[in-house]
C-alpha cells in the first residue's frame, strides 16, 4: 500500500492514540471493510516478500556453478555436470563461434573441447538466455576458456552483448579479437570470414522465403 495512502487513512489519522485504540475502532467497523483493509495492507507486501526471495535464490544459484564439463556442443556452448549430477547448458559469454555448417565451426568445437572437455571448471553465470541457458564465463586451472577461444581465432568476440560484460573482460576481448585477426589466426585465415550472427540471419531470411 502506498505510504500516502496509508498515512492519509482513517485509522492514521490520530497517530497519537494508542496502537490498540487504532485497531480496535478499526474492528469495530464492519468486517468486510476491516477485512479488505487487511488485505490492502498485506497482500502486497507478501507479494513482495515472496518476489524478493524468488529473485534472491535465483540469483545466488545463477551466479556460480562448479562441476566437470560432459558435453561439447560447438565452439560456445557446452553442457555442464555438477556434484549433485544435475547437468547445465551453459553458453559461453561474450564470443560467438562459427555455426557447425561454417568454415571452422568443427575446428572451434575441437579445440574448446582440448581446452575443457572432461576438466573440472568454475562458471561465472549471472544471466541466462532466452533457451534457459546459463550465460557464463568459464574458468579452467585459472585460464578463461571463452577468452582463449577468441585469442585461438576460433570465435568472434560478441559485440552486441559485450555489456552484459565486465569493463575488464570486454576490453580484454576486443584486443585478443585484433590481435587474432592481424595475426590471421584460426578463421581469420579466411579472406572473408562470415560472422555467425550474420550466417545465421541469412538462413532464417531463406527459410522464410
Amino acid at each position: 500500500m502506498p505510504l500516502n495512502d496509508l498515512v492519509a487513512s482513517p485509522l492514521m489519522a490520530d497517530s497519537r492514540r494508542p496502537v490498540d485504540a487504532v485497531l480496535s475502532k478499526a474492528r469495530q467497523s464492519p468486517a468486510p471493510s476491516y477485512n479488505r483493509w487487511l488485505m490492502r495492507i498485506h497482500i502486497p507486501s507478501v507479494l513482495a516478500i515472496a518476489a524478493l526471495a524468488f529473485i534472491s535464490t535465483h540469483s545466488a544459484s545463477a551466479a556460480a556453478l562448479t562441476g566437470r564439463i560432459v558435453s561439447i556442443v560447438d565452439g560456445d556452448t557446452v553442457t555442464l555436470l555438477d556434484a549433485n549430477l544435475q547437468q547445465h547448458k551453459i553458453r559461453l559469454s561474450g564470443i560467438d563461434a562459427p555455426e557447425k555448417r561454417q568454415p571452422f565451426g568443427n575446428r572451434s568445437r575441437l579445440h574448446l573441447g582440448v581446452l575443457v572437455f572432461g576438466r573440472q571448471v568454475t562458471a561465472d553465470c549471472p544471466k541466462t538466455d532466452r533457451y534457459k541457458r546459463a550465460v557464463c564465463r568459464i574458468d579452467v586451472d585459472g585460464v578463461d576458456a571463452n577468452l582463449a577461444q577468441v585469442e585461438a581465432g576460433m570465435a568472434w568476440h560478441y559485440k552486441a552483448y559485450e555489456r552484459d560484460q565486465r569493463l575488464n573482460d570486454r576490453s580484454r576481448y576486443a584486443r585478443a579479437e585484433n590481435a587474432a585477426r592481424d595475426a590471421r589466426r584460426g578463421l581469420w585465415a579466411d579472406r572473408a570470414p562470415v560472422a555467425p550472427w550474420d550466417f545465421r540471419r541469412a538462413k532464417r531470411e531463406a527459410a522464410g522465403r
